[in-house]
């Protein structure tokens, strides 16, 4: 799916290829060399003009591929942290510090795909003449999306056959706001920044709606409203991700995109993430700190230094409320800020998993599935428990069942590193298959 990959380098234009040429006669002192020689300088000038332009992108995917690596660590926990999918991290009654922290740093991963899926559909256009192309592209990729997570996501989620139960979660999300976003790339830079701001800020004033009947029951759960709804006695929807908050993030990543485009002034660009970076963490201190406005749970003092900061910090995820956003894409633009000239290993590495998000979010889910499975054998337990059924969720099967954090870290771990060379061999046959049009969506 080219929305959740690297936006490639376009080719070398001939006046950029005559340069590279021209440098080289010129460093050898104007002398002319035979075909072979003056190709492999050609190839070795253009190696380094590629890289010297894809460092500007290359701190986007950096911070894709770092919430990559942090999404394993929540599902990680899911899977095997005691309690499995009925534990809740986030209830200060119950939990620790350090299974909070677990649980909140992974806040970043699903902001950071929505509003950087934005982006990289700005940076798709950018290459292109006519709207209506991207706008069919974002159509296009959007329902593919959508189909995805009906199927292949949602079985990995489950492994039940029979998927009789569809759980909408982030590739419901991204695709659906691509879809939206489809009809509003035809829109003004302003009217864009317009709407992505009421959307994301105002959709708080629509907590205390509510519809527990119906067919606007149904509506109103994608749009705003977490919930599950019941399809007679053996299937279900669990609209984990409701839209309204995730269409308006998109809509901001794509005018985001603009502070990446050709020709933008590097400096101009980092003194403006530093700005809406710091703004936006200023905004979400203040907000917080007064309990003024943008989320339906306020914080409380807890007669304990660390747990206040935990309550400070619980904001709500679903849907994502407006100091949820400032708290995880605030430092997102500061990371950006910060990380735009680094390149060493570690960020080569994790630039890895950056551009092929898609593919190493799908075979992730299967894999930490399957050693799940190993683990309730190992623990003495069916296998079949980890059939995700309506009957496992409504009974809490698996409440009683996992380990203890050091065992979630251990797996994350393992996980992470054992897909990365999976990753990086698919990451080049992307790179040297590109007129493989299939590709494209995956």
């Amino acid at each position: 799916m080219v929305l959740l990959t690297p936006i490639l380098i376009a080719p070398l234009t001939l006046r950029e290829v005559s340069g590279c040429y021209n440098r080289r006669v010129r460093r050898l002192g104007g002398t002319d060399h035979s075909p072979v020689i003056l190709w492999y300088m050609f190839v070795e000038e253009s190696i380094h003009m590629e890289k010297q332009q894809s460092h500007r992108i290359e701190s986007i995917d950096l911070l894709r591929g770092l919430v990559m690596i942090l999404m394993v660590l929540d599902h990680a926990r899911k899977y095997f942290g005691y309690g499995s999918f009925f534990a809740n991290p986030e209830d200060l009654s119950t939990t620790t510090p350090l299974l909070f922290l677990t649980r909140w740093i992974t806040h970043f991963c699903a902001p950071v795909f929505v509003f950087l899926a934005g982006t990289a559909a700005f940076l798709y256009g950018s290459r292109t003449e006519k709207t209506s192309q991207v706008s069919w592209f974002l159509l296009t990729r959007g329902l593919w999306l959508i189909l995805l997570e009906l199927t292949i996501v949602n079985f990995g989620w489950t492994f039940d056959i029979t998927l009789g139960l569809h759980i909408l979660q982030v590739i419901w999300a991204i695709g659906f706001s691509m879809v939206c976003l489809s009809a509003l790339v035809y829109l003004p830079k302003w009217a864009l920044v317009g709407l992505g701001f009421i959307l994301v800020a105002g959709h708080n004033l629509l907590d205390s709606v509510i519809f527990e009947e119906g067919v606007f029951a149904w509506i109103w759960s994608a749009l705003h409203f977490r919930n599950v709804l019941l399809i007679g006695s053996e299937r279900a929807v669990v609209f984990a991700y409701p839209l309204i908050p995730w269409i308006g993030l998109m809509v901001l990543g794509y005018a985001f995109g603009n502070l990446y485009k050709k020709g933008f002034d590097a400096n101009k660009r980092k003194k403006l993430l530093l700005i809406l970076g710091t703004s936006a963490i200023a905004a979400f201190v203040v907000l917080r700190l007064f309990n003024i406005y943008g989320d339906s749970s306020s914080w409380n003092n807890q007669g304990n230094h660390i747990y206040s900061v935990m309550s400070f910090f619980n904001t709500t995820k679903y849907p994502p409320s407006l100091l949820f956003l400032l708290m995880t894409i605030g430092p997102s633009l500061l990371f950006l800020y910060f990380t735009e000239d680094i390149h060493n290993k570690v960020t080569k590495a994790v630039i890895v998993l950056g551009r092929v998000p898609l593919f190493f979010y799908v075979i992730h889910i299967y894999v930490l599935h399957f050693l799940a499975i190993f683990g309730l054998i190992a623990a003495g337990r069916a296998w079949t428990e980890y059939i995700m059924t309506i009957q496992v969720f409504s009974n809490t099967t698996l409440a009683d069942f996992g380990f203890g954090l050091p065992v979630v870290y251990l797996i994350w771990i393992i996980v992470t590193v054992a897909l990365f060379p999976v990753c990086k061999r698919y990451m080049e046959y992307k790179a040297n298959n590109r007129a493989k049009w299939w590709l494209s969506y995956l």
